[in-house]
């Protein structure tokens, strides 16, 4: 009984090693080398959502000094003012730069002329650092005069960024011309800037 098995279970050995390799295939390569297949990829959803910021200047814009010394001659003299310029609104909707002022006066003494302040010629600008902006387009005419009276005059328009310009953060480096005529007192003289940032050109 214990002898070599016969010709039928010989056939039915070699077809149970058959079907378990059969079997072992079926299951792939992967599975064979003891690496477990991936499962299929699934879909995700990110979302940004971005709230609007604001259009304002980046700091309050600085004051300006003329110094001078008389000649017996009109003379000029200039003064740089930089305006920094947020605009966070991210809505393209331009914006502007408007001013009005004060006379020069002494206090109760002798004033500079109404029109003595201008700009002679269209600001520069250039975007912050760490800001990729949009430079403004400007469309306002120059020389620009500011306003000036006892008691300051309505506003105007000094510099503008165009519809779809003038996005993100910019400086805006304003020179500003004060006429001192020959005939000038010498003395201290101090006028009152309003500065203005309004949304649209």
């Amino acid at each position: 009984m214990g002898g070599r098995p016969g010709r039928f279970g010989r056939r039915l050995a070699t077809a149970v090693l058959a079907a378990a390799a059969l079997g072992s295939l079926a299951a792939g390569p992967a599975t064979l080398l003891g690496i477990v297949t991936a499962t299929p990829a699934q879909a995700a959803t990110a979302t940004a959502t971005f709230t609007a910021g604001s259009l304002a200047f980046v700091s309050a814009p600085p004051n300006v000094t003329f110094n001078d010394t008389l000649n017996g001659t009109n003379q000029t003299v200039t003064a740089l003012q930089n305006l920094d310029v947020s605009d966070a609104t991210g809505s393209g909707a331009g914006w502007s730069i408007t001013a009005t002022s004060t006379t020069f006066a002494t206090g109760g003494g002798p004033t500079l002329a109404t029109n003595a302040t201008t700009v002679q010629s269209a600001p520069t600008k250039a975007c912050d650092s760490g800001s990729t902006c949009t430079l403004a387009t400007d469309s306002v005419s120059y020389p620009y005069s500011l306003p000036a009276g006892a008691s300051a005059p309505t506003a105007t328009k000094m510099f503008n960024a165009a519809v779809n310009t003038g996005e993100g953060n910019e400086t805006v480096a304003v020179t500003w011309t004060l006429a001192i005529p020959a005939t000038t007192t010498p003395g201290t003289y101090t006028s009152t800037w309003t500065i203005s940032l309004n949304s649209g050109p």
